[in-house]
């Protein structure tokens, strides 16, 4: 098995990009322009608040191809029930999409890694599938909260006027299993080996179903992307309120 270093330079060489950490005013400014070109807030971070964030060690990653920053991440050290980083915003440009935020990820879990740190926590979308397909099957990270509205309405670009419900994620970056699935992911060598042997037939499960595309449904049909989202409440918070895992199978859950 490769290192987590090696994975995530062959993650960045597959996506043709060169991750490294932010370190000067020109690279905080660039984040700071790809986020607020990202959600369309108009005030977007300060550069100043992201390079004290990177000032104090934190993780705060470019991803560049060309020399333009096309991706970029921010995380912040936390100690609630144990310590880990925070990884509170990615972003990547639309033209760069496929793969760049995996790498991001991977350089990541490299650099925490080296600071002694095993544990990565962020939050997603629930109903976006894409979200879900990397974060819980790429990367392999565990769902390990349900959040409903967990930032109040952001009435940005993405979100508009949508509930920001969130599933919180724990990524343990020396788990065999993880290094396993990223290996995998690396190779596209098709399925994660073992991935799906501990979920339940759908017959014993309770199983949600994703939209292929719920960012177009919430921009193109905000009333259907409305029903869905209380249609998710409806079957996430009673199952979470049981105690139920929670996979991402063939595009959607399935609760046990």
């Amino acid at each position: 098995m490769t290192s987590a270093s090696e994975q995530a330079d062959a993650a960045a060489r597959g996506a043709g990009v060169g991750i490294r950490p932010a370190n000067q005013r020109a690279d905080y400014v660039g984040i700071c322009r790809l986020l607020d070109e990202t959600w369309r807030r108009g005030s977007g971070t300060d550069p100043s608040f992201v390079q004290a964030i990177a000032h104090a060690g934190n993780t705060v990653l470019l991803a560049e191809r060309d020399g333009a920053t096309v991706g970029a991440l921010v995380g912040i050290l936390g100690w609630d029930a144990g310590l880990h980083v925070h990884s509170h915003v990615a972003a990547v440009t639309p033209a760069a999409r496929g793969g760049v935020g995996f790498a991001l990820k991977l350089a990541q879990r490299a650099l925490a890694l080296e600071h002694g740190v095993t544990e990565v926590r962020w939050t997603f979308d629930p109903l976006v599938r894409r979200n879900a397909h990397l974060n819980l099957e790429k990367l392999r990270a565990t769902v390990r909260a349900y959040l409903p509205d967990f930032y109040g309405r952001l009435d940005d670009a993405i979100s508009g006027s949508d509930a920001s419900d969130r599933f919180e994620v724990s990524w343990q970056l020396d788990s065999p299993a993880v290094a396993e699935a990223v290996e995998r992911s690396l190779t596209r060598a098709g399925p994660l080996k073992g991935y799906t042997a501990s979920v339940p037939s759908h017959d014993h499960g309770i199983r949600f179903e994703l939209h292929h595309d719920f960012e177009a449904l919430r921009r193109d049909d905000p009333d259907a992307a409305a029903e869905m989202r209380e249609a998710s409440r409806a079957v996430f918070v009673p199952a979470f309120d049981g105690g139920l895992s929670v996979h991402f199978v063939n595009g959607g859950y399935v609760f046990a």
